[in-house]
């Protein structure tokens, strides 16, 4: 790893790390935190031609660093560090217990189940070190968890609680998340059913959700978002699930179909994997915008109630910038209590939005 050398002046433990800093998401989150903590942030990546390009760019607002995390970081290198932002997926968490022996602050924004739940179990390590790590940071997880809490806030128990995500092809992702996204097209995963784990199958259990009069009546598939198995356990609700859908219909309907035919375990192949991640920068139309609709059923007051909430708003990855952004802010200015925490154990969706760069409209129905 090398260091840029006024990174070693002063004894302040104020910088900011964002991991991936040069990337899509990442500089939208490096940009709007420099504005705030000018001279703080640094752009993080293993390609140091594209961190110090990119800082340039900002006219040296953001400062570069070349950092490979997939190596072993020592944690004095980390001596001077407040936060780190994590913009890019990661197989195991020995970066992440280096911060912690740093006592630097952890948020992460990837949606990889397994992953998380590896960094769950660093709670204690963590929390003896006096440092936090916040995951499910974004839109789906993130807006998401805050909804489903929301909710629960509302009912006096929630007994069953669908997520359904659009998402619009016009849109243009950034290759990690389309390949994440295409990766997980034919793979099995746990639920929570009735308060037991049940084994699924992504782009199977279709359900009709309505996204109101804008957008109308779409079939929506089960897919592996992480926030479904988060707030199981975090808000302790019985049965969970997360679907997707796109704004296209017949492609949503022609994943589907390529599912139960088998063809999607044709990904397994690499060359095949290749093609399915260059095709989605190539699907004509669509538009650069999300939906998101949590229905969520429970009792208060001894009635059956049903809480529907929907947010459809543009470019999904601006607003995964945004949450990030947000949380860091909150993170870096007040001390958050020690341990890993998914967002919607330490905020609120009241918390996020006042601090959102565009805003978020919540619609609510209580039926």
């Amino acid at each position: 790893m090398q260091l840029e050398t006024d990174m070693q002046q002063g004894n302040m433990k104020d910088q900011i790390w964002v991991v991936g800093g040069y990337g899509q998401v990442g500089q939208m989150i490096c940009t709007q935190l420099a504005c705030v903590f000018p001279g703080k942030v640094w752009a993080a990546g293993t390609r140091r031609e594209r961190a110090e390009q990119f800082s340039r760019e900002t006219g040296g607002t953001v400062k570069p660093l070349q950092l490979d995390i997939m190596k072993p970081v020592d944690p004095a290198a980390l001596q001077h560090v407040k936060l780190v932002i994590m913009c890019v997926d990661q197989n195991d968490t020995r970066f992440v217990e280096s911060c912690a022996k740093a006592r630097v602050d952890y948020i992460d924004i990837s949606a990889k189940v397994d992953y998380l739940k590896q960094v769950e179990r660093l709670d204690s390590v963590i929390k003896s070190a006096g440092s936090t790590a916040i995951l499910s940071v974004g839109l789906s997880p993130g807006i998401t968890n805050l909804l489903v809490c929301e909710a629960a806030t509302e009912l006096h128990e929630v007994l069953e609680v669908n997520i359904t995500v659009m998402l619009g092809l016009g849109e243009k992702h950034g290759k990690a998340a389309v390949e994440w996204t295409v990766d997980q097209m034919n793979t099995a995963y746990e639920v929570m059913q009735q308060g037991q784990l049940a084994s699924v199958q992504s782009l199977s259990g279709g359900e009709w959700i309505d996204f109101g009069e804008r957008l109308g009546r779409r079939i929506a598939y089960r897919f592996p978002f992480s926030d479904q198995q988060a707030v199981a356990r975090t808000l302790r609700i019985p049965t969970v699930s997360t679907r997707l859908c796109l704004d296209s219909r017949w492609i949503t309907r022609v994943l589907s179909m390529s599912r139960r035919a088998g063809l999607l375990k044709l990904l397994r192949l690499g060359w095949i994997r290749e093609m399915a991640v260059k095709a989605f920068a190539l699907i004509p139309g669509g538009k650069p915008m999300f939906a998101v609709k949590v229905d969520a059923a429970g009792w208060k007051n001894g009635e059956w109630i049903s809480m529907q909430q929907l947010v459809v708003g543009e470019k999904e990855a601006d607003v995964t910038a945004d949450v990030a952004v947000a949380v860091a802010k909150k993170v870096y200015t007040k001390p958050q209590q020690p341990g890993v925490y998914h967002v919607e154990q330490c905020f609120s969706l009241h918390d996020i939005r006042e601090e959102l760069a565009q805003p978020l409209k919540v619609v609510t129905k209580i039926v």
